[in-house]
């Protein structure tokens, strides 16, 4: 499994997030509260909307478009509680984030 160099921790700070691509991965990058990174899929599992487009306050992250939430910790649905974001594994050395896309699929509701 591969990581790759995605940033450094200066694109990342605490309460903010940033989008990458890697291959045909969208990522997106949460700086939580306390100031722990994690990964995301970068759109909303109900309906494909860029969570980049939302808000996020360091401990939630909020879809524009539905008002979908979820735990920026843990990528659990808040609202609706039975979602969740696919999570990419992280590495952080010194100041750069790595991340690994192999075998991570982005999920979607069911309609």
């Amino acid at each position: 499994m591969t990581f790759h160099k995605v940033c450094t921790l200066d694109d990342v700070w605490e309460g903010e997030m940033t989008e990458v691509e890697i291959g045909d991965h969208e990522v997106l990058l949460v700086g939580v509260e306390g100031g722990d990174v994690r990964a995301f899929q970068a759109v909303c599992p109900h309906q494909d909307i860029p969570l980049c487009e939302g808000k996020f306050d360091g401990k939630v992250l909020t879809c524009r478009a539905h008002q979908w939430t979820f735990d920026a910790r843990t990528g659990r649905g808040i609202n609706p509680g039975d979602c969740q974001l696919a999570t990419y594994p992280i590495r952080i050395e010194g100041n750069d984030v790595f991340v690994q896309v192999e075998g991570v699929t982005p999920l979607f509701a069911h309609s």
